[in-house]
């Protein structure tokens, strides 16, 4: 689940996130109606294109200010490279006493414990010390693999249900003193539905949010049609896209183990940590994409279901997720496979959103 880069922020060791804006199939350009601006945030880039903004009715200079104290604000409460954020003041909290917490952690944390109940605790915020283990986090790789016993002892250290939440009184605590808890796998889909509630405040109708990959649209693009977000087929040394998504008033995330991962002995170590196991993905489900109408859900279902392999389609179909399931068939080969919901949102697009060969 989890992807290990140290920058003032978010471990952002919990997304195959590999996604590119296109326009028909090429990549929008500033100009012809459209404004963009980007940077640097959570460990990685954000992106904000905006359409059809009237000349002197927004100034893109202070838009983008306005869109970085947003994402400040995130960080402020659920980085974990600040040593002040909330959820680090809360890792460090070193007891079993109610830690209060601000509604925004208190909304994440919750929706993080439903997707984690939903997917059988395949999605879990407190995995951090087994993707510490085998390498993938901030200490970097370890000189051999941890053997059962210290994955037994880790285990016993994790848990999704070992956060209570108390939301009448906006507290939280661990069951044990040393439990931690990690939300990169959720927060940079947050930040981008953060970012779209403050842009749609601020009278813009036709945009798109993309951070890290995680993306979220509203209106049109340029065009006047759905934005179109490719999906990448993950073939190694290349970046080309595999399905290419119509987006309109929805987000898209996505999560895969391709990019990060090491090999001992011919064996494929991946980046990708199962939390009920202890030990690394090593089924066939290279990516799984979810659209959704909050980023947030769409980021964490899509680490869950990434988690849970060909089991989590016939989940994504139960829960009535729209989902792209991207299956690795050799090092260079793939098959996709959607949910139901997944292609009645291609059918009912204006758009010919087809395969890019």
């Amino acid at each position: 689940m989890l992807k290990a880069m140290r920058v003032q922020s978010f471990l952002v060791f919990a997304a195959g996130l590999l996604l590119l804006a296109v326009a028909g199939c090429r990549q929008e350009e500033t100009g012809s109606g459209l404004e963009q601006f980007s940077g640097r945030t959570m460990g990685t880039t954000y992106t904000v294109k905006l359409v059809s903004v009237p000349t002197g009715a927004v100034d893109t200079s202070d838009l983008q200010k306005k869109v970085e104290g947003t994402l400040d604000e995130v960080n402020a409460k659920m980085s974990n490279y600040l040593e002040d954020s909330e959820i680090s003041r809360f890792n460090n909290w070193n007891r079993v006493d109610p830690f209060e917490v601000s509604s925004e952690l208190l909304r994440v944390l919750s929706l993080a414990k439903e997707t984690s109940a939903a997917t059988g605790g395949a999605f879990d915020i407190t995995v951090a010390p087994l993707v510490n283990a085998w390498g993938f986090g901030p200490p970097g790789r370890m000189p051999e693999a941890p053997d059962a016993a210290q994955i037994e002892i880790l285990l016993r250290q994790t848990g999704w249900d070992q956060i209570q939440i108390d939301s009448a009184n906006s507290t939280i605590k661990k069951t044990h003193e040393r439990l931690i808890a990690d939300l990169s796998a959720i927060a940079k889909g947050y930040g981008v539905d953060r970012v779209v509630d403050m842009l749609e405040t601020a009278g813009l109708d036709n945009f798109m949010v993309e951070i890290g990959g995680e993306v979220g649209t509203r209106g049109l693009n340029r065009d006047a049609v759905p934005w179109r977000i490719g999906i990448e087929r993950p073939i190694p040394g290349e970046r080309a896209i595999e399905l290419v998504v119509p987006l309109s008033n929805l987000a898209l995330a996505t999560s895969g183990d391709y990019r990060n991962y090491y090999e001992v002995e011919g064996k494929r170590i991946s980046h990708t940590i199962d939390p009920r196991t202890g030990y690394p993905l090593a089924h066939s489900v290279a990516s799984v994409s979810v659209v959704h109408p909050d980023c947030a859900e769409a980021d964490a279902y899509a680490t869950g279901l990434l988690v849970l392999g060909a089991e989590g389609f016939d989940l994504a179909e139960d829960l009535g997720l729209a989902a792209y399931f991207l299956m690795r068939e050799s090092n260079e080969a793939f098959s996709g496979r959607m949910t139901t919901a997944f292609k009645e949102l291609l059918e009912e697009s204006t758009n010919d959103s087809v395969l890019v060969e």
